[in-house]
């Protein structure tokens, strides 16, 4: 509003009886109130705009910092497969000077034979090394082209704040806070939730062969529900509840576990509100094959 007019207004206010009629007393005051509320409803949305946008931000960050984590244990795994490439090198060329010696000095066949063996041994066992590193450093690959793809086919979600993505212990992990799936002590989903969830099985489908594992987590607070004797038996049936969602939309039954953990693997501290509520949640974990474990033989 025009300050002159606000103030005008004012004036009005303050000597109602003076030469102003009832009729426009009571017209300032209703601007004057008007105005107020206007003030405050902007002030309460720019407070909105700035928590949503920090809250953006640091969603943005988790998951730039789970991608360069990757992308280390990539480098890491190229530098090793280089390596190796050497050793294997070296060991050819070793052998090459062995026969050459051989011709040159007329060893005996005997003891040729026992230092080709050996070399030939070493060579094989780097050959086995190099290439159990190279299917470790291609599983990696596909573990991060998954999480890449993943990402940012829920990035709405990420975004809304509705999920988190991250890697933990080579397994990929989304996870969805409780207050979205459920209510306080209760099993039944909500429809937030399962509007959440609804949007996840479409892209859990897209990924072939990948077995899941629902994991319910809550916080150390004692629950005080007769339906269930502890937060273990509460974490088990929110994860079932879910499992039995994520079917209803068409995900595969056989690729589909459930787990409850209780307050036993906590994602943050207990002791304070803010650790409790993060430790309230449940976990989608997209576990590895059996053929990505890959057993790299140490370097004797």
């Amino acid at each position: 509003m025009n300050p002159l007019k606000l103030s005008l207004m004012l004036l009005l206010l303050a000597v109602p009886n003076a030469c102003v009629s009832q009729g426009k007393y009571d017209r300032a005051v209703q601007d004057a109130q008007r105005a107020r509320q206007l003030q405050l409803e902007h002030a309460t949305r720019a407070a909105a705009t700035a928590e949503e946008l920090a809250r953006q931000k640091d969603s943005a960050n988790a998951l730039a910092s789970s991608l360069a984590e990757e992308q280390a244990q990539l480098r890491a795994a190229q530098a090793d497969a280089a390596e190796l490439q050497k050793e294997l090198d070296d060991g050819l060329a070793r052998k090459a000077k062995l026969e050459a010696e051989l011709t040159r000095v007329g060893k005996s066949a005997s003891m040729l034979t026992a230092e080709k063996g050996a070399l030939a041994q070493s060579l094989d066992q780097a050959k086995r090394r190099l290439e159990e590193l190279r299917k470790a450093q291609a599983a990696a690959e596909q573990r991060a082209a998954l999480f890449r793809d993943l990402a940012l086919k829920l990035r709405k979600m990420v975004d809304a704040g509705e999920l988190k993505i991250s890697l933990r212990d080579g397994r990929m992990v989304l996870q969805l806070p409780n207050e979205v799936l459920f209510d306080s002590g209760r099993t039944d989903l909500k429809p937030t939730g399962k509007d959440a969830l609804a949007s996840i099985a479409q892209v859990l489908k897209t990924i072939e062969k990948r077995h899941l594992q629902v994991a319910g987590h809550t916080d150390n607070v004692p629950i005080q529900n007769s339906a269930f004797a502890s937060n273990w038996e509460l974490s088990c049936a929110r994860a079932l509840a879910v499992v039995h969602f994520l079917i209803a939309q068409g995900v595969a039954p056989d690729l589909l576990s459930a787990a409850g953990y209780g307050q036993f693997d906590p994602a943050a501290g207990n002791d304070t509100p803010t650790g409790r509520q993060g430790n309230r949640r449940t976990e989608i974990v997209l576990q590895p094959n059996i053929d990505e474990l890959v057993a790299v033989p140490e370097v004797p």
